[in-house]
């Protein structure tokens, strides 16, 4: 029965496939049809970001799903390429391939199957929590600066010039420099395409429902937009001769579907990708994991993090023996499986099955599709990721965190995407150090009528002169040993008439062992000035540890349950017990 449970979790398709029936099957048919007819244009586009075929899209979209719909656990999350991982696909595998288109495949290949194994591994270790590491701030930041990049990198397609660059200081000073070889015809597909999706985005669906369409099919329509481009832009190449005068096109397409095949293996190549594909890893996990979080929320269903993880990996490995590149859930392509009607992952399997339909018959219709459409409906795609009210926010709430995400945005500008992503996330770990090392802390007095204890400077308390009380609001530990040490010497300074510390441990998780020497040595300091160290309030788990060590047997004041019994006892004088608000309600001569 366990090894039975063990594989239902492991494989959650044993789950839900047991208790398929009809209804769910047709809605799932009917969300594969219409996410199928969206993730067509989307690969291809998202492929000739990655710098791979169009039809390496294609095969990136079919294994992949049926992977997930076996290991995973959201019931909308569509998988496949998305556009921020493709570009970091690009960054890579570029610097590798040294120019060579097979070579480049290969790497792109193997660098999949790195990513699923990275991903799988982290799943089996049960190790989804690392994913918080990389804080949001750091990945609105990363993705709003790729997706600037990504639309700067596609704007040579558009004006039908040869660019290159890196970095997006590279991509505008190359785009300057052949600016003025631009290709009118072009110019007019590439900046069409554009409009019209920007249309369609906001007035086709009220178009469509003024003339009577419902929401749902309107929603849909508008979403298909793409499609629409492809096929009317294809048709003008052929009716016009196009091509003939300078139009770039996708050409000829292989037809059918790649063999499987292991990535060869060769491991000079594969320790150089395992940093870039970890980054991959982990920022194709958040972005799928917050989605999948997002769609299973509004239905009130939970996902399973570390097995999202396996599942991810699942998905990368099938890229890699499919012929693919690194995929992950897609944010739009979920958002409209969702809509759809989606109920079971089968809704991706299908989906799957359409594509591969697509490749296997289509592909020969892709000949005269101008790459210019394909750049149109990237740069529209992904101007959409471009979040600047986040920024404007972060600004006004920490300027911490805007100075973590702004330097992930210029990194990314300046240097690249590894580049960017690794100094803001070493930024957000140093200001965190820093924070950590320095916690907040209060000297409190008594709230007058109460037996509660505030800080002195944000409420009118009353205080004792020969009594300081100070509370710190962390953990202690060796990043913060020394302040700790200081801050309470520094509550008796000498010829103040203060002969008792009190350190209120209300708001104290842990204490490890730096910061118990600290303790020590403040406790050892304060007695040589004849001071007393007492401490109140310490939570159990943090007394289980202090017993452990001498430090209580030292400590030349005592432990107190509350404030205000340790702050009453050391001066009673000025702290007296608190009557009962309905003490007075309750005596017999006001009955």
């Amino acid at each position: 029965m366990t090894v039975g449970r063990s594989i239902r979790d492991f494989a959650p398709i044993l789950r839900w496939a047991s208790r398929y029936n009809g209804a769910a099957f047709t809605d799932d048919l009917l969300a594969a049809l219409i996410v199928t007819i969206m993730l067509i244009p989307q690969s291809l586009a998202y492929a000739l970001i990655a710098g791979l075929p169009p039809e390496v899209g294609l095969y990136a979209s079919t294994a992949p799903l049926v992977a997930y719909a076996i290991f995973g656990t959201s019931t909308a999350l569509a998988v496949g390429p998305v556009a921020v991982i493709s570009l970091m696909t690009a960054a890579t595998v570029g610097d590798f391939a040294d120019g060579d288109p097979e070579r480049y495949r290969e790497i792109a290949l193997a660098l999949a199957f790195i990513v699923g194994l990275i991903l799988a591994a982290l799943g089996a270790l049960r190790l989804g929590f690392l994913a918080n590491f990389l804080s949001h701030p750091i990945i609105s930041g990363f993705i709003t600066a790729s997706g600037i990049l990504i639309a700067a990198g596609q704007v040579k397609h558009i004006l039908g010039v040869k660019a290159d660059g890196d970095s997006l200081i590279g991509i505008a000073r190359s785009l300057t420099e052949h600016a003025s070889a631009a290709h009118l015809p072009t110019m007019l597909i590439g900046g069409g395409v554009i409009a019209f999706l920007y249309w369609t985005r906001s007035y086709m669906k009220p178009l469509l429902m003024k003339f009577g369409v419902k929401d749902r099919p309107a929603a849909m329509t508008a979403r298909a937009a793409p499609l629409l481009a492809i096929i009317t832009t294809i048709a003008l190449v052929t009716a016009f001769h196009l091509a003939d005068s300078g139009v770039a096109i996708v050409g000829a397409t292989p037809k059918g579907l790649p063999s499987l095949t292991l990535p060869a293996f060769d491991w000079p190549l594969w320790r150089a990708l395992l940093g870039p594909a970890l980054l991959i890893a982990v920022i194709g996990y958040v972005e799928s994991v917050s989605v999948a979080q997002t769609l299973a929320a509004r239905r009130r269903e939970r996902i399973d993090l570390d097995q999202e993880l396996f599942a991810l990996g699942a998905s990368n490995i099938a890229a890699g023996v499919a012929g693919g590149f690194p995929v992950t859930g897609g944010f739009a392509r979920s958002v409209v499986n969702f809509d759809a009607g989606a109920r079971t992952p089968a809704a991706g399997a299908f989906t799957a099955v359409g594509i591969a339909f697509a490749a296997m018959f289509l592909t020969p219709l892709l000949f005269n599709l101008p790459k210019a459409t394909l750049a149109a409906t990237i740069i529209v795609a992904v101007l959409s990721l471009v979040d600047l009210k986040t920024m404007k926010r972060t600004w006004r709430y920490s300027k911490a965190d805007f100075a973590a995400m702004m330097t992930t945005v210029l990194g990314v500008f300046a240097f690249g995407v590894e580049a960017g992503v690794m100094a803001g996330v070493i930024l957000s770990i140093f200001l965190l150090l820093y924070r950590a090392s320095r916690p907040h802390s209060a000297v409190v007095g008594q709230v007058p009528g109460t037996e509660h204890f505030r800080n002195v400077l944000r409420h009118k308390v009353i205080t004792s002169s020969t009594v300081a009380s100070v509370r710190i609001d962390g953990d202690l530990f060796f990043a913060n040993a020394r302040f700790l040490e200081d801050r309470l010497v520094s509550m008796a300074p000498e010829g103040k008439g203060v002969t008792d510390v009190v350190l209120m441990c209300s708001a104290i998780n842990s204490i490890d062992l730096s910061a118990l020497e600290a303790l020590e040595t403040a406790n050892r300091r304060l007695k040589e000035a004849g001071v007393k160290l007492h401490l109140s309030e310490v939570k159990g788990p943090v007394m289980d540890a202090l017993k452990r060590s001498h430090f209580l047997d030292e400590l030349s004041g005592g432990v107190y349950l509350s404030e205000f019994d340790a702050m009453s006892a050391l001066d009673h004088a000025t702290f007296h017990p608190v009557a009962p608000v309905n003490a007075a309600r309750n005596t017999p001569s006001e009955a």
